[in-house]
């Protein structure tokens, strides 16, 4: 908890085994986390007894994607701070204070992983990744007159409740760009917004997408495209953005507590 208000923290897992129980144990140690969600999207066999083996409470997502699984954790999420992770090890949950701290002047809270001091030496942080979500972000910074931004594929980030409330209906990526997407919704309804450093260290495993630099290449030139195409239809033609069909929240029953 914090200041009175209730933390939950959501996980998705595809390829995370090995590192998923660490990390959500490390984050009920922080003390300030109430609930942790863990989305078990198609997860390699053996995943979902690790989380058994903590006080997380896992649904599953079988529609594959980041983007399902973040929007599935949302939903089934109870806090009054929603906390987004990734559980792979190049997070820290301690970390999470970061952004606790600027919780109670801003509504939306969004990590960056290109402070050079905070990151590891064997982090996934080449040259091409670090200044491509620079480059982006600085795109989306001009385009859309934003907050400061650096970093537009961090994952770890924070949002109140009622932001999510507000920018739920709108969600219609279901894969691996969806972050950005969430980004620009939050700009376009004028949430108030900043942007805060935090560590990056290196993966548990390999990546489905950043670890392969086709794939990386590929989501890069699909973030910028969307941006472009949803400043083009929402800011200059002035549209407004569509709501998304509701959610399906039927799902498997809960593994877990």
């Amino acid at each position: 908890m914090w200041e009175g208000k209730t933390v939950s923290v959501i996980l998705p897992t595809y390829n995370e085994k090995d590192s998923i129980r660490k990390c959500v144990e490390d984050f009920f140690a922080t003390g300030f986390v109430d609930e942790v969600v863990v989305v078990n999207n198609n997860a390699v066999p053996g995943t979902a007894e690790e989380v058994m083996n903590t006080k997380a409470r896992q649904v599953f997502e079988k529609r594959q994607g980041y983007g399902y699984a973040i929007q599935r954790g949302l939903e089934e999420s109870r806090g009054d701070i929603l906390v987004i992770c990734e559980p792979d090890g190049t997070f820290r949950p301690k970390d999470i204070l970061r952004f606790l701290s600027y919780a109670d002047e801003f509504d939306v809270v969004l990590g960056t992983r290109t402070t050079r001091e905070l990151i590891g030496e064997r982090a996934n942080m080449g040259f091409f990744l670090r200044w491509g979500n620079w480059a982006v972000a600085k795109m989306i910074m001009l385009l859309f007159n934003t907050t400061s931004l650096s970093d537009v594929g961090c994952t770890f980030r924070l949002l109140h409740r009622h932001v999510y409330q507000q920018i739920r209906p709108y969600f219609s990526v279901g894969t691996s760009h969806f972050g950005v997407e969430m980004m620009l919704i939050i700009f376009m309804q004028k949430f108030r917004t900043i942007e805060i450093s935090v560590n990056y260290l290196e993966r548990v495993g390999v990546s489905s997408v950043t670890g392969d630099i086709k794939k990386a290449v590929v989501l890069g030139v699909t973030m910028i495209a969307f941006t472009l195409r949803f400043y083009l239809l929402h800011v200059i033609l002035r549209r407004e953005i569509p709501k998304s069909v509701e959610l399906d929240t039927s799902h498997d029953p809960y593994i877990g507590s």
